[in-house]
């Protein structure tokens, strides 16, 4: 198995992963705080990082069919939530490439930046 490659999130908060405290994303590219996932709420990203993606596949949500992609920490391998690949409903198109991050998986962190 090859090295395991991480990015830092360089941002005053940020979002990390519960489990192993891995960086996610910045508080900067949260677009929507109303979602519900299978554990609770749910926030829509724009940019998240250190993850890896699952097969697409098709799925029934509250909003329509879309074709998602399930995301995993690249750290520890939890299950994080799901990247949208295509909306069936126009309405829905906005959503195209942005990534859900469950809440209970996830923890927002403020980072002490230091200014030399």
């Amino acid at each position: 198995m090859g090295r395991l490659f991480i990015e830092n999130v360089n941002a005053p908060k940020i979002y990390k992963c519960k489990c192993c405290k891995v960086d996610f994303a910045s508080v900067d590219d949260v677009l929507s705080k109303n979602f519900v996932a299978r554990s609770g709420k749910a926030y829509l990203f724009t940019r998240v990082v250190n993850i890896f993606q699952g097969p697409t596949e098709k799925r029934l949500m509250n909003s329509g069919w879309h074709d998602v992609r399930d995301i995993h920490c690249s750290s520890c391998q939890q299950l994080l939530g799901w990247k949208y690949e295509k909306a069936q409903d126009e309405y829905q198109k906005y959503k195209e490439g942005k990534y859900i991050l469950e809440m209970r998986k996830v923890e927002e962190f403020e980072e002490e930046i230091v200014v030399v």
